[in-house]
């Protein structure tokens, strides 16, 4: 008897769940600030999944509507090689500088910076599509930094 009723207060509670929210989510609904222009300078493809992921952000009702300037670089860096001066390994980087403004009042600036160690493959066609896999996380990592940021600028 006491083992269903202890076993039916722990199902329930499981079912239940806490309900749990991240302080910074990302939820469209959550933001008080939307981007009214963004424009872009660097490289195109790490730039191009920038776009997307601060699609969603662009052009919302709200009282802050910021205005963003994007300046990336990419590098691709030899770190090590072989005997035979054959290239072993990579070192990717990107540094991405945002200008933020509001009704053309400049706010901040913000540089991050993100490096990432590849090896060499041998298949040069799998070696580019992990490339671009990894501009692409380069991409969602700092975007992910500069809508906190922005969240942080529109709290005051």
């Amino acid at each position: 008897m006491y083992k269903k009723l202890i076993l039916i207060i722990i199902m329930s509670n499981l079912l239940i769940q806490c309900g749990f929210t991240p302080l910074y989510s990302t939820k469209e609904k959550d933001t008080n600030f939307s981007i009214s222009e963004i424009s872009f300078v660097g490289d195109k493809i790490i730039n191009n999944y920038l776009k997307t992921n601060l699609s969603k952000y662009k052009n919302g009702i709200y009282e802050k509507n910021f205005s963003i300037k994007t300046f990336t670089t990419y590098n691709k860096k030899t770190l090590s090689k072989d005997k035979t001066a054959n290239i072993t390994d990579y070192e990717l980087s990107v540094k991405t500088i945002f200008s933020i403004s509001e009704n053309n009042n400049f706010i901040k600036e913000i540089t991050i910076s993100e490096k990432k160690e590849m090896n060499n493959q041998t298949d040069k066609f799998e070696e580019q599509k992990y490339e671009r896999v990894i501009k692409q996380n380069f991409a969602s990592s700092m975007s992910n930094k500069l809508i906190i940021e922005l969240l942080l600028i529109s709290d005051n």
